[in-house]
């Protein structure tokens, strides 16, 4: 096959040719911003699950179609060390207001959002574009308590008053949403309520690991009403074999066993099809099709850009103790695990080996489904860590 035609492409946060078995995700999402210009007000959203499963991807085409029904639309990535949630609404805000403040029509009551959100600026000590400068003074007695939660509300309201006006909305995209603290997570909610309350256009999407509901339920006894929740898994067979085959030209295809066994390599995960996809086109003899025997010869270039990218990236972020602790996790197959195997594995006593899960999960590379358990945030993990060990 011709390796400059093959269409796979695996990457972070790339879209794959073809979207395959995301539809219901997607649909939620643009029923809630059609429902908010009939008036008709719907949760916010939260995408979980491990990662390699299209969750940016989701994001990005949340993104897309807020753009194409007009909202202005914001992304942030949460555990950054220069950026915090605070900074993030207010930069969002701050773009959309300037946008509508442009407008005759609509000047007044955007240059009122703008003065509230100069007031959330100089209490948060935030950084302050020059233009806001120039645009309003501060809105005292409006988002200037010294109380973030309520600080917030008073921003998100004012945005969400101005867009309503316009006749549109604004959309914050949250990547990485675990690490937001517990702090932050709690003051969005409070946000996120009065917005839902008061029926302002102001919607948020947010995504991250299987750990993320429960959080979320921990920071507002009512957070879980707050949001759609929505789990992202593997793609069914159905859909892996789509995602494989959709994005061929015509005149090219699969053997029906190639695909069988594509599938059952990546696991059904969409970043992994992508790299097997890839690898496979690149193998194959051709000159119309791919073949098993293509699929065979390719999986341990796969396996190879897999190891040596995806997995060891994160692999090598652990300390010496951490990878021990991700061993003991690997001898015990896929998991989760009860935190009490993983320690035993060890060698050591539950409290003993209890610092290094903590530092595992905050790094990302594993998570704690509930009490006493720990799984790896990447799938196929386990498989790496022996085949690497």
């Amino acid at each position: 096959m011709d390796k400059r035609a093959n269409p796979f492409r695996p990457g972070a946060g790339a879209r794959p040719p073809v979207l395959a078995g995301r539809e219901r995700e997607l649909e939620d999402f643009d029923v809630a911003v059609h429902r908010y210009m009939l008036g008709h007000p719907e949760r916010s959203i939260l995408l979980s699950g491990l990662r390699g499963v299209g969750k940016t991807v989701l994001l990005r085409e949340c993104e897309r179609i807020a753009a194409s029904s007009g909202w202005e639309f914001h992304s942030f990535e949460a555990g950054r060390d220069d950026d915090s949630l605070a900074g993030f609404l207010a930069t969002g805000a701050r773009a959309a207001l300037l946008r509508y403040s442009r407008s005759a029509r609509l000047k007044e009551r955007a240059r009122n959002a703008l003065a509230v959100l100069r007031s959330f600026q100089v209490c948060w000590k935030l950084p302050e574009g020059n233009e806001l400068v120039l645009a309003a003074d501060p809105a005292f007695g409006r988002a200037d308590s010294g109380s973030m939660g309520r600080d917030m509300i008073d921003l998100l309201l004012a945005l969400g008053e101005a867009a309503a006006e316009r006749r549109t909305g604004v959309l914050f995209t949250i990547d990485e949403m675990q690490f937001l603290s517990k702090r932050e997570l709690s003051d969005l909610c409070m946000a996120l309520h009065k917005v839902s309350q008061n029926a302002v256009p102001v919607m948020v999407v947010g995504a991250g690991l299987p750990s993320l509901p429960g959080l979320v339920g921990d920071a507002k006894s009512y957070g879980e009403r707050l949001f759609f929740f929505r789990t992202v898994n593997s793609l069914s067979q159905a859909d892996a074999r789509r995602a494989l085959v959709d994005p061929v030209s015509p005149g090219l295809s699969w053997e029906s066993d190639a695909l069988d066994e594509a599938v059952d390599v990546s696991g059904g995960y969409p970043y992994f099809l992508q790299e097997v996809g890839r690898c496979a086109w690149n193998a194959a003899e051709g000159p119309d099709a791919i073949a098993l025997a293509d699929v065979r010869r390719a999986t341990p270039e796969a396996l190879r850009s897999l190891d040596d990218g995806f997995f060891r990236v994160r692999f090598d972020r652990a300390t010496d103790g951490g990878r021990s602790y991700l061993g003991a996790m690997a001898a015990l197959g896929a998991g989760p695990h009860r935190s009490q195997e993983v320690a035993d594995q060890l060698g050591k006593s539950v409290a003993a080996a209890s610092a290094l899960r903590g530092n595992l999960i905050k790094k990302g590379l594993c998570y704690a489904p509930r009490p006493g358990y720990v799984g790896f945030t990447v799938p196929l993990f386990d498989d790496f860590v022996r085949r690497t060990s």
